[in-house]
């Protein structure tokens, strides 16, 4: 039956979700990519995140980096997530896994995000955040670093979640042939769909920005 030019349009996100549901897409063996190297002369330290009792926003980050294929390379996205309404609150992508890539997201983090002495800051062993650099930079705001134990990813189990529905609701439902397509599209979801719409059943079924509006309200009472 001919198409009448409106109903023949269909979405490609819709199909590629559709045939995943359906398991009709080929399954191929993806390379894996190391992005944690604990092996270095930096001091590393315990986790305060595990006794930490979280009751507010900006009371602790979680970090972690994550890996994402290009045609031709890998590119890695250093993201910071608030612990408590595991929002988005700073996140960079980059060519090159180095301590710039963490610095860009904990940047974008303490310029959008209003923090008081003692944060707890969390992330994994890696060189990037035991970097000299790095450590200066949470000292300079008064945060408190915090690590995982080595070979323990419950330990930063919010972060490794975020990257799991990054991964499966955007990245692997499009084939970036740029760094500036996987950029815009990744900062797109980030934005208007992760932080914004997408419903979090630890949040009673609302989205990270509403659950810290909620808070900041209730707070105000």
């Amino acid at each position: 039956m001919p198409s009448n030019g409106v109903e023949g349009r269909v979405n490609h996100k819709r199909v590629l979700r559709v045939m995943r549901e359906e398991s009709l897409l080929c399954q191929l063996k993806r390379q894996f990519v190391h992005t944690t190297d604990s092996h270095h002369r930096y001091q590393v330290y315990p986790n305060l995140l595990a006794t930490t009792e979280l009751t507010a926003p900006n009371q602790a980050w979680v970090g972690d980096i994550t890996y994402i294929r290009l045609p031709s390379c890998f590119v890695y996205l250093a993201c910071l997530l608030d612990a408590y309404s595991r929002r988005c609150v700073g996140w960079k992508l980059s060519k090159r896994i180095d301590t710039e890539l963490a610095l860009g997201a904990l940047d974008m983090a303490l310029t959008t995000r209003s923090i008081q002495p003692g944060l707890v800051h969390h992330s994994d062993r890696g060189v990037q955040y035991a970097s000299t650099a790095y450590v200066e930079r949470l000292h300079s705001v008064q945060a408190q670093i915090s690590m995982s134990a080595v070979g323990n990813p419950y330990d930063n189990a919010k972060a490794e979640s975020f990257f799991k529905t990054l991964k499966r609701e955007e990245v692997y439902l499009n084939q970036y042939q740029t760094f500036a397509v996987a950029q815009a599209n990744i900062a797109q979801f980030i934005e208007d769909v992760y932080n914004t719409k997408r419903l979090h059943s630890s949040l009673g079924y609302v989205p990270p920005i509403e659950f810290e509006e909620v808070h900041f309200q209730n707070s105000r009472v």
